[in-house]
């Protein structure tokens, strides 16, 4: 199967993951920002939010390879404890900074308005897996031209493009747009396709256990990588079936539906990607 996907909870599902598996998780947990996802799961904050990030990674780790990676879509209210947590566990390669584009159109009067997410990058050791050529952004003719010079010259770098900084500029989506899914926080299939890319080899494993809308595993089975992921609402998971479907990979893909459970007393939250 190049896709496993689950209508299930997350701790509840994991164990049916291989120890050692996972080449890339790609992990967009809800932000505790107080949004309707269906249920109460965006409403941890503080140190709540800290201990839930910690169970839901350690229960990540296992499975994944030696050369593996985690992306961890985070907010800037919670990133600075989220990503300290995470450095005590695995070893930190960037934090992206996600500009998402909103234009100026008011917002609060006692503070700078709020226009992007964060994006931590982590690997489970040196030898993680990164394909920079894959993920280069192409010169515009103008700074080819302006290269000519003997010294550049037959460069990599200049017929390739350069390597992309860590400040990704990418439109959020739009009520409007053709990919917009019925999710209210959607994450764009460029700014993850980018992830795919870079950190999982072709035919590799992706995890994704909050999927909410699906873009991770439309990201991965576009790119001929596998992806096993988790969404306990039903009624997003009758979206990930269907924007899978509309690429047509319905066919090697598997869904699976399970009863909600509770674990450690608590449901767990719907994705929030």
């Amino acid at each position: 199967m190049n896709a496993s996907l689950y209508n299930e909870d997350f701790f509840a599902g994991i164990h049916r993951v291989e120890d050692r598996s996972i080449d890339l998780v790609i992990s967009d947990p809800p932000y505790g920002l107080g949004k309707d996802y269906g249920n109460d799961s965006d409403h941890l904050y503080g140190s709540d939010y800290v201990e839930f990030s910690r169970r839901w990674v350690d229960a990540l780790l296992p499975k994944l390879k030696p050369g593996g990676s985690l992306y961890v879509f985070l907010s800037w209210q919670n990133s600075p404890e989220v990503f300290s947590l995470f450095k005590t566990r695995m070893q930190m390669i960037n934090e992206i900074i996600w500009d998402r584009r909103v234009p100026s159109m008011g917002g609060s009067t006692r503070r700078f308005s709020s226009v992007h997410d964060n994006i931590g990058l982590f690997a489970m050791s040196k030898e993680y897996y990164f394909d920079l050529d894959s993920v280069r952004v192409p010169y515009d003719e103008q700074t080819k031209k302006a290269r000519t010079r003997s010294i550049f010259v037959g460069k990599k770098w200049l017929e390739m493009g350069y390597n992309p900084k860590d400040m990704w500029s990418i439109a959020r989506l739009h009520k409007q747009d053709p990919e917009r899914a019925d999710h209210p926080t959607q994450k764009p299939l460029e700014l993850v396709e980018r992830m795919v890319l870079a950190s999982c080899p072709p035919g590799g494993l992706i995890l994704d256990p909050f999927m909410g809308s699906g873009t991770v595993a439309v990201a991965a089975l576009r790119h001929g990588r596998r992806v096993s992921g988790f969404e306990l609402n039903p009624d997003y998971f009758s979206v990930i079936k269907k924007r899978v479907a509309e690429f047509g990979v319905i066919n090697k893909s598997s869904f699976r539906s399970r009863e909600s459970h509770r674990v450690a007393g608590a449901t767990m939250p719907a994705g929030s990607e």
